[in-house]
């Protein structure tokens, strides 16, 4: 209870110097909020000019930490929250700029500038309803505002473009739909019901690149939710991109680690993707051995979804091909190729049925990846090399003369060779049989000269036989073939001819 001055004088000493210390006291209380009020409104001021500073270089980010700031030192500022507003619309955050236009306009329901910004959105987000409200609301207070005016004359049209899309969909109309859902787009970027809609329509018609597009539109747009990163993992995976499905599915478990379908899906993708991963990369180095065993292992890990044991077949079909195990490569061609017509697959069989000597097959194959590619150079070149080595099939193989694959190291080709010369030196011959092996033993002095030389070696592997005087090469010239053998070799012999 108060006391009047007069009672206050009339209290005993002991009183008076209470009554006084608690009188002191409120007063001291009462300076200190007056300064901490002025201290706060200095703080505010200082993070709006911070705020102002950052939006001038483009910082949104740190513009808004400053404006939340000013927001909790003064959240009944409308001018302070319709700043914030702003950043946050430039930001992207739709959700959070209409709730502070909106609060704007409970403070101060006759400021426009909030209302039509608050309305832009709503047209932006595809919320046409709430648009034409806010947009009527601004132009009864300026029926002159050209810029409200503008986007209010194309709310109607878009109104009844969007319920003729929902019935072309009803009826199956896809493609007419997704041309006017873009059209849609183009005034609402931000309506997550369009890309929604369209996303859907694209995978109906088989477009499921643009599908995932417009996907990962609509978990952006919808705050990256755990549904939505598992649904474009597995679409991702569906058509064989499981590199891109693990790290969808990855930004899934950041939300929930024990998310009840992405962890169950991660555990599978992982082993999947690393199998296909350690097999590219193995085919890239020639490992063809690894990459067989890593793509058989993608095989036993899925054995269900198409797209990603097409990966695998189309793996075995270019590494055993490298390994030359031709047969077991034309059957995982196939595989593939049955799969999806795929111009390189093409290619990697014609390289197999060029390995089983099946030239006019490799050349029809061939053909069929430039039907796919018209501008693939690998499968033009294929064509002549497969031209030249039918020809030269004619003639001699000197991986077969000395029965080493295409694929031999130099210290293969040289014991190979020491084995044929010893087998096939005429001097263990007689008579006609010496003939035939002054034949074989020249094939095989000719087989080391070219397989030992790189550059010989290579025109050899391109359908070209560079001891041949018809291919424009050197050859032998008419000089001895045997002349090499004189010097080094662990052969010495002399032909004794008649």
């Amino acid at each position: 209870m108060a006391l009047p001055l007069s009672d206050l004088l009339m209290l005993g000493s002991g009183e008076k110097k209470l009554a006084a210390c608690v009188v002191l006291l409120l007063l001291e209380l009462f300076m200190e909020g007056a300064e901490a009020g002025s201290t706060n409104q200095a703080d505010t001021d200082n993070h709006l000019e911070l705020g102002k500073d950052f939006l001038a270089r483009g910082q949104l980010s740190d513009a808004l930490t400053h404006y939340h700031a000013a927001v909790e030192g003064d959240p009944n500022n409308y001018l302070t929250l319709f700043k914030r507003g702003t950043v946050y619309l430039a930001l992207g955050k739709t959700r959070f700029a209409i709730q502070d236009f909106s609060r704007v306009l409970e403070l101060k329901p006759d400021f426009t500038a909030a209302r039509s910004q608050r309305g832009i959105v709503h047209m932006k987000s595809g919320e046409y309803d709430l648009a034409l409200v806010d947009f009527e609301h601004v132009l009864r207070e300026e029926p002159q505002n050209g810029h409200v005016n503008e986007h209010y004359a194309r709310l109607r049209p878009a109104q009844e473009q969007w319920e003729l899309v929902q019935r072309l969909m009803n009826n199956n109309d896809d493609q007419n739909a997704i041309g006017m859902i873009t059209q849609l787009l183009e005034i609402s970027p931000w309506s997550v019901p369009f890309r929604q809609a369209r996303s859907d329509a694209y995978l109906k018609t088989n477009d499921v690149l643009s599908a995932i597009s417009d996907l990962r539109q609509v978990n952006r747009l919808s705050q990256d939710s755990t549904e939505g990163h598992y649904n474009i993992a597995q679409l991702l995976y569906n058509i064989g991109h499981a590199t891109n499905a693990l790290k969808e599915i990855r930004e899934c478990l950041k939300y929930d680690p024990e998310h009840k379908l992405c962890f169950p899906f991660y555990k599978k993708l992982r082993k999947v993707e690393k199998q296909l991963t350690t097999g590219e990369q193995a085919r890239e180095q020639k490992q063809a051995e690894q990459c067989i065993t890593a793509a058989e292992a993608v095989l036993k890990h899925e054995p269900e979804e198409t797209m990603i044991r097409y990966e695998a077949h189309k793996l075995l079909c270019s590494c055993y091909t490298l390994d030359e195990q031709f047969g077991k490569a034309l059957s995982q061609c196939k595989q593939a190729l049955d799969i999806l017509k795929d111009a390189q697959v093409y290619c990697d069989r014609a390289d197999a049925l060029l390995g089983s000597e099946m030239y006019d097959d490799a050349i029809h194959d061939f053909q069929a990846a430039i039907e796919i590619d018209e501008n693939n150079s690998r499968a033009k070149e294929g064509i002549q090399k497969a031209k030249k080595l039918q020809k030269q099939a004619e003639r001699r193989d000197y991986y077969k003369i000395l029965g080493v694959k295409r694929s031999a190291n130099k210290q293969e080709i040289v014991k190979a060779y020491r084995k044929a010369a010893q087998k096939w030196h005429p001097d263990n011959f007689k008579d006609e049989e010496k003939k035939v092996a002054e034949k074989k033993f020249i094939d095989i002095a000719a087989a080391k000269e070219v397989l030992t030389d790189p550059e010989k070696r290579r025109q050899f592997d391109n359908g070209e036989d560079p001891l041949d005087p018809e291919s424009n090469s050197h050859g032998f010239r008419g000089a001895d073939p045997f002349a090499h053998f004189q010097h080094g070799s662990p052969f010495q012999f002399k032909f004794h001819f008649n």
